[in-house]
This record gives C-alpha cells, sequence and structure tokens, in this order.
C-alpha cells in the first residue's frame, strides 16, 4: 500500500457538474481523489488530465461496487479522509406516470448508493475520523409538482444523513448534507423553460442560480478541519430559495 500523506476524497458522479467541480477543488486545495461514475466515457474524458486522481466508472447502487470503491481507493492512496455521496439522477414527471421501474432507477441512486457507499466507507472513515457530505436538493426541502420520486429521494437523503451523523458521531466521523438549489447546470439547461428560469429568479433573493463551483465550496468546506464541529446538519446552498416558502406557478404549467 503507497504511502500518501496527502488527505483523499472520494466523489461519486464525478464525471460532470457538481462532482466535477468538488474533484477539481479538492485537487486545488492539495487533497488526492478518486472520482467514481457509471458513465465510464465521461469519466475518462473529465480526469484524463487531472493529476492526483484515480477513474472508478462503477454504478455505486449496489453493494459489490460500493466495496469496490472504498477498496480500490484505500489501495491507490492509502487512507480515506472524506466521502462526498453526490451521484444521482433526476426524473421529472407526474405521479400517475411515474413508473414502477423509474421509481426504483431513481431510489437505487440517489437513495440506496449513499446507504451503500457511507456503509463500505465506515471503517476506513473511522481510522482517520473523516467527513461525509451526502448531496440532497432543494427538492428534498420543499414538495413541488413532477418530482415524487426525486423529491422523495432527497427527502430521505437528508434524514439518512441525520441517522448517520448521530450514530458516527461517537467515532469522529461527521455527516452533512448539501442540498443545492437552481444550479446552472446541463441538466437544468436541457429541462428548465425561459419560464421557469424566470419564475426561479423572482422567487430566490439573490435573483439568480448558482454556480457549479459555489456548491463545491459549501461541500469541501464541510469536508475540511474548519468544520470539525458541524455534524448532522443540512446546508441548503440555495440563493436563500428555501426563505421564500412557496412554489412556483411556472413548474404546475
Amino acid at each position: 500500500m503507497p504511502l500518501n500523506t496527502q488527505k483523499t476524497a472520494i466523489v461519486t458522479g464525478a464525471a460532470r457538474g457538481i462532482g466535477l467541480a468538488t474533484s477539481k477543488l479538492f485537487l486545488e486545495i492539495g487533497w488526492s481523489v478518486a472520482m467514481v461514475d457509471r458513465d465510464a466515457e465521461e469519466l475518462r474524458t473529465a480526469s484524463a488530465e487531472l493529476d492526483g486522481v484515480i477513474a472508478l466508472p462503477l454504478d455505486i447502487a449496489s453493494p459489490e461496487n460500493a466495496q469496490a470503491m472504498v477498496r480500490y481507493t484505500v489501495s491507490a492512496f492509502g487512507h480515506i479522509d472524506a466521502l462526498v455521496n453526490n451521484a444521482g439522477v433526476a426524473d421529472f414527471s407526474p405521479i400517475e406516470d411515474t413508473t414502477y421501474e423509474r421509481w426504483r432507477e431513481v431510489m437505487a441512486t440517489n437513495l440506496d448508493g449513499v446507504f451503500l457507499c457511507v456503509q463500505a466507507a465506515i471503517p476506513a472513515l473511522k481510522e482517520t475520523q473523516g467527513a461525509i457530505v451526502n448531496i440532497g436538493s432543494i427538492s428534498g426541502l420543499r414538495a413541488s409538482t413532477l418530482r415524487v420520486a426525486y423529491g422523495t429521494s432527497k427527502a430521505a437523503v437528508i434524514h439518512l444523513t441525520q441517522q448517520q451523523a448521530a450514530e458516527l458521531g461517537e467515532f469522529g466521523v461527521r455527516v452533512n448534507c448539501v442540498a443545492p438549489g437552481p444550479v446552472r447546470t446541463k441538466l437544468a439547461a436541457a429541462v428548465h423553460t425561459q419560464d421557469i428560469i424566470n419564475a426561479y429568479h423572482d422567487a430566490i433573493p439573490l435573483n439568480r442560480y448558482g454556480t457549479e463551483e459555489e456548491i463545491a465550496h459549501v461541500i469541501v468546506f464541510l469536508c475540511s478541519p474548519e468544520a470539525s464541529y458541524v455534524t448532522g446538519q443540512v446546508v441548503a446552498a440555495d440563493g436563500g430559495f428555501d426563505a421564500t416558502g412557496v412554489g412556483l406557478p411556472a413548474l404546475r404549467k
């Protein structure tokens, strides 16, 4: 096993978006990163020019892959200091049109994957008194239309975070959740109409979408020693959206 005195993070869903931005920020501050994603081609492209990473093309919605993720990371870097459970899939369908197969696909990645990755990483994180950050969503804090599977999965992640924090705290392992609001990602660009964009801007006190890098900074902070007394918390990185309290009419069209 190689000796590595650098801190090491695992980031799932690392091939694009918030996961890639988080991986790059960890590298900027001198950490090593295990980048995990089920999209092998996109992961290979994203990691090709990055130093200090290993790329693990794994679908974390299975116990075997979650365990392999931990095993490969420890083999490469010697230890794990942080786990960022960012991998997720979205579904925006009416309740009547949400098939059980689609429901299970969303739950398998968004909820089961978080449970399995944390469970697999616990022994390594106990050794380092490391940190876990689960990525929820503002949709887990506020109900909306067309999010029966996605929003429910993210609400479950928020409670799962608190369960994990309560149980793992005695081992010095901290667990927190970041709940992003509307973020300028490729997914948002694909599914948000101009009416929805305008409505979000009107409802968000900061009057804009967030950036992937802004969410990454919150994640990395929660993994850092500066957040050493923070656990069991949900940070809504949402421009104040959760504070405004009402739904968006444009989403109901």
